[in-house]
């Protein structure tokens, strides 16, 4: 027989090399893996649903407490704040004082704590304005961006506003009313006011100026720009008086007159018990008009925000 080319003779032919002994299969194996055991969902994040992000840092669910924490936080550092309402109280005492200096001890007054109503007006501007601020300042630069993506839930956004400013209106300009009150009856001559007088030329002054300002908030958060906001609440509050001079003809008087007894300057006037016209809206009544427009804005505002995008 012929030999290979090249391969000497008397060797053998090379073997081919023997194939490797095929692995055993793992469940036969004495030191086989067993399948790793199923993570157990992380304590604090069980609320977040199977299969998702199971974060280190403990997290817990928000609710409208951390919005009102979030909200305060947000109104006692912007400066506008401290501004607004500190003019506000500045207006109110300061004229509330100097009216009471210029009339005099010896002038009888009557009602005595009639004299603070053109601070609380003029007051009640600064409160408006930080209203419309408290809102529409976040459209404008951007930031309500991330204020709706801490908390979603644009409702609970505006309701925190809402709570958060309306009680920090409503105390302040309380306090003022009150502390204009207790210098008009030290420094005035006049009959000693009544409980309602009382609780009217303070409390009711001090939640009709608030109420005010959320209605501003109300029209704010539907124009979601400040300047306009801002405008439109002025007019409210001094275009029917301004009507209401240009309105000298007899076929227009009963406009004329339900134009002033409407307003806001005359239902402040009505809560100190010297109303612009003997006709119209007395006593608190004023006020629960004011506090029915203001839920109707309100809910107007609720349902904007809640179908609108940022």
């Amino acid at each position: 027989m012929l030999q290979a080319q090249g391969q000497p003779q008397g060797q053998p032919q090379a073997q081919p090399p023997a194939p490797a002994p095929s692995q055993q299969h793992p469940q036969h194996h004495p030191q086989a893996q067993q399948p790793p055991a199923p993570q157990q969902a992380h304590p604090q994040q069980a609320w977040a649903g199977a299969g998702g992000y199971v974060s280190p840092i403990p997290v817990r669910p928000t609710h409208l407490g951390h919005a009102l924490a979030s909200e305060w936080t947000k109104i006692r550092s912007l400066r506008s704040t401290i501004w607004t309402l500190g003019v506000m109280v500045v207006l109110t005492v300061g004229i509330g004082l100097l009216a009471s200096v210029a009339a005099g001890s010896e002038r009888e007054m009557d009602p005595l704590l009639g004299v603070g109503f053109v601070g609380v007006l003029l007051g009640s501007l600064c409160v408006i304005t930080l209203g419309v601020l408290s809102i529409s300042s976040e459209y404008g630069t951007g930031m309500i961006r991330t204020t709706l993506t801490a908390c979603p839930s644009r409702v609970r956004v505006l309701t925190a506003k809402a709570v958060v400013f309306f009680t920090l209106a409503l105390i302040l300009t309380t306090v003022a009313t009150t502390l204009v009150a207790l210098l008009d009856t030290g420094m005035l001559n006049g009959p000693a006011p009544t409980t309602d007088q009382w609780l009217r030329a303070t409390l009711g002054a001090g939640l009709y100026v608030a109420l005010l300002g959320l209605l501003a908030l109300a029209v704010g958060a539907l124009l979601r720009h400040s300047a306009g906001a801002i405008s439109t609440m002025m007019g409210v509050v001094l275009l029917p008086m301004l009507l209401a001079l240009f309105l000298q003809g007899e076929s227009v008087k009963d406009i004329q007159r339900t134009l002033i007894e409407y307003s806001v300057p005359s239902a402040l006037a009505t809560l100190y018990d010297i109303p612009f016209l003997p006709t119209g809206p007395t006593g608190w009544t004023p006020l629960w008009i004011l506090a029915g427009v203001t839920a109707v804005v309100l809910g107007g505002a609720y349902a904007a925000v809640a179908q609108r995008d940022v």
